[in-house]
């Protein structure tokens, strides 16, 4: 396993001084998404170049760090034919850079059929998956001609909102191109967290050969609301997911979420040595 963090949930500074800090944090790599981290260079399709791809490769490089994932979480499902063909312009422009870049994989949620990118109801219907499943094809079939990774991060509140749903989306599209994001908590919602581990089973089976990247956090229950928090501050059993990992993603990419920097390094040690204690 290597652990990684989001780079927009280090200390706030340059893009080096914050590479310099996960670095020094003990994090073999980190989750970039460039217009939450990069503050003094333009990060728009035009300025995404070649040069600037290999000028980050070296940067990272210089830190020790993988880039496991280029995020690029926008909504596919926006019935906005405009907004869509823009979006859809940007998955391009990512993947072209990521081929560059060395990115494990560019990582996606799979959005809502609403311009505002917000749940409701519609998002968990058929038609909006059917919505999704055609939007995403084409960004696919740009993947593979870049030999690059497009990976799909299921949320409950999101159209790909359980391990079925994923299955079927791997399915319709059937390129080994397409893989998963997997973040165990983001399959959770007041409503079934206490079926949590029956879920996790679920996601391993289904979806289990498919995965290329995990994301790590726990939640707590907070007002009657499920809120996500750093790992080791809340409910989270993570037992099942660890064997998973250990017995087959062994060097996988596990990049932590909802930290801060004061918790940080916490959150690495507590996954760390549960690494540590899982015997397979």
């Amino acid at each position: 396993m290597q652990i990684g963090i989001r780079l927009h949930d280090v200390r706030k500074a340059p893009l080096a001084e914050r590479l310099a800090t996960a670095h020094e944090q003990g994090f073999s790599c980190a989750h970039l998404a460039l217009a939450k981290v990069i503050s003094e260079n333009p990060v728009d399709d035009g300025a995404l170049t070649p040069g600037y791809a290999m000028y980050l490769k070296k940067l990272f490089a210089e830190h020790d760090l993988d880039i496991a994932v280029l995020g690029c979480y926008l909504n596919l499902a926006n019935p906005n034919a405009a907004s869509l063909a823009k979006t859809t312009r940007r998955y391009l422009t990512n993947i072209r850079f990521a081929s560059l870049l060395g990115a494990g994989v560019v990582g996606t949620e799979t959005g809502a059929p609403n311009e505002e990118y917000r749940f409701e109801e519609a998002c968990h219907t058929e038609e909006a998956l059917e919505t999704f499943i055609k939007n995403v094809r084409p960004v696919v079939e740009y993947a593979e001609k870049m030999g690059v990774i497009l990976a799909i991060e299921p949320v409950y509140r999101h159209i790909v909102c359980n391990p079925k749903r994923a299955r079927k989306v791997l399915d319709a599209i059937d390129s080994p191109n397409l893989q998963i994001i997997f973040d165990p908590v983001n399959l959770l919602d007041i409503s079934n967290y206490k079926n949590s581990d029956e879920i996790f089973a679920e996601a391993i089976d289904l979806l289990g050969e498919d995965v290329a990247v995990m994301h790590l956090k726990d939640y707590r229950i907070e007002n009657g609301q499920l809120i996500s928090t750093a790992a080791g501050t809340g409910e989270m059993d993570y037992s099942r997911i660890i064997r998973f990992m250990k017995e087959r993603k062994p060097y996988i990419h596990a990049t932590l979420e909802d930290t801060v920097p004061e918790n940080a390094v916490q959150a690495r040690m507590h996954i760390q040595k549960l690494w540590d204690a899982c015997e397979v």
